[in-house]
């Protein structure tokens, strides 16, 4: 092992175009994984601000008077362990007019919503049809049994991810809701829990909304997960996990390719010196792992580089969004950047192996090189 090693070390790679390959090969796969994880949390957070990771209601929350929901098992839902957050919703139907313009909105109360008593944030689609803009009264009729009108001073502009014409959701505090309601303090319409960030999945989701079912003790209310909600968005994040996967193979397979042919040029400029290692005693094998370990350490090298720069792009990009996206596209403004670190180790191992998995085609080569006529011939 000690003269393999000393002569592995003595040897240089004759292929530094297959080095700069795999260096890009590796970049393309960690920005792909990167990218993926990205959305993966931006999509999921998204759908979890407006709807929860499992939301619990007696009925549809976004009717014109929701059926009022005592919320006293709280206590039973906070001791799940996966939970991360429980929050208490207020939702009602309303319709908010500014001069000839008249468009029907959700308002939403919920605890912890950082707003002031009569503030409410609006959604950015909302301004542009009616012109209402941070600073400015917005009067709201809500429609039931009796028309109530309420005049809110707007506090922020936001965008929702799942904004639509038809689903323009008006953030407002609790207790400005629980009085248009006339409802009492432990009266919600609805109970959106969030999730810790592994078990935001659609199999993990199903496994804590059993647990909430049970935690509820047979309580008649509809306990639903965001995948179940919006399957589409959860099958585009399932689609793209599976193109990162054809990323990774293919780039391998680039890399792979691009150090067999690198392989192959050392190989045969070095014959001679196969054949003088094979008369002085060193077999095949011995030889073969002489080459694999000059390619192993230039895929290595390329592995570094392609990290190092693949790790530089991450951090430009989550710091400053500096490639935008469509989001009537896309969901979201920007391309979003999220480092898992175990899955780029994973995606990074599985790449290094597979290239030296191919790096074994050339190295066969050794077994039938012939001593003596490499010999005779230098």
């Amino acid at each position: 092992m000690v003269a393999e090693r000393f002569i592995s070390a003595k040897l240089k790679f004759q292929g530094k175009l297959a080095t700069v390959a795999i260096a890009v090969s590796f970049l393309v796969i960690i920005v792909a994984v990167a990218v993926a994880a990205g959305f993966r949390r931006e999509i999921r957070s998204g759908v979890a601000a407006i709807y929860g990771d499992i939301h619990i209601a007696p009925q549809s929350t976004f009717s014109a008077e929701p059926e009022p929901l005592r919320a006293d098992f709280l206590p039973s839902l906070e001791a799940i362990p996966e939970v991360s957050t429980v929050k208490t919703v207020v939702s009602r139907g309303g319709i908010v007019k500014r001069g000839d313009t008249v468009h029907g909105v959700i308002v939403k109360g919920f605890s912890g919503s950082g707003l002031g008593p009569m503030e409410v944030s609006v959604p950015r689609r909302l301004g542009e049809i009616t012109g209402l803009d941070k600073g400015d009264e917005m009067v709201c009729y809500f429609v039931g049994e009796k028309v109530k009108v309420r005049k809110f001073r707007i506090a922020a502009v936001h965008s929702d991810m799942l904004e639509t014409d038809d689903n323009l959701i008006v953030y407002a505090p609790l207790e400005d809701l629980r009085r248009v309601c006339g409802w009492e303090e432990d009266q919600v319409s609805s109970v959106e829990l969030t999730l810790t960030p592994a078990f935001r999945g659609k199999k993990m989701q199903d496994a804590v909304a059993d647990k909430v079912a049970s935690a509820l003790e047979g309580r008649p209310l509809i306990v639903t997960t965001s995948a179940r909600s919006f399957p589409g968005l959860f099958d585009w994040l399932d689609l793209l996990d599976s193109n990162v996967l054809i990323i990774l193979i293919l780039m391998t397979v680039v890399a792979g390719f691009n150090m067999v042919s690198g392989l192959l040029i050392m190989i045969l400029k070095n014959i001679p010196v196969i054949g003088t290692l094979k008369t002085l005693g060193m077999d095949d094998r011995a030889i073969g792992r002489i080459y694999l370990r000059v390619s192993g350490s230039a895929a290595m090298k390329g592995l570094v580089i392609g990290n190092v720069l693949a790790m530089t792009f991450c951090f430009i990009q989550g710091t400053t969004h500096l490639i935008p996206l469509d989001p009537d596209n896309y969901f979201i403004s920007f391309v979003p950047v999220s480092l898992n670190v175990p899955a780029i180790l994973a995606a990074d191992i599985a790449a290094y192996a597979g290239i030296l998995l191919l790096t074994w085609l050339p190295a066969g080569i050794v077994s039938r090189i012939d001593p003596a006529s490499t010999v005779k011939a230098d």
